[in-house]
């Protein structure tokens, strides 16, 4: 089974953001499980729904502020083991190129 999550953590304030999610990272990291960031959150592989949301709890809690707001989207792939790069080869598949454009 895998599970993934789309996870976007981060403190409510209006200054910038960078080191407080620099240090929700570092606490996924210590969790061993595969991770990959983007500019609006990072996606999380588990083995199972409590070993995410052990990771999502480290990196929530990891940020010392007043007030944090956490976004976190699932998908429970009960049935395979696929790891999350498959969803994104099959897309690229059907496109026949990169699912991505860099501005140049």
């Amino acid at each position: 089974m895998t599970v993934i999550g789309f996870l976007s953590t981060a403190p409510a304030t209006d200054e910038s953001m960078a080191a407080d999610v620099a240090g929700a990272i570092e606490a996924l990291d210590e969790t061993g499980l595969t991770y990959e960031t983007g500019p609006m959150g990072t996606t999380i592989e588990a083995e199972s729904m409590g070993e995410l949301l052990d990771a999502v709890e480290a990196a929530h809690e990891s940020i010392d502020a007043d007030r944090v707001s956490t976004f976190l989207k699932v998908d429970d792939k009960r049935t395979s083991d696929e790891p999350a790069s498959e969803k994104v080869a099959a897309v690229e598949e059907h496109l026949g190129r990169d699912a991505k454009r860099r501005s140049e």
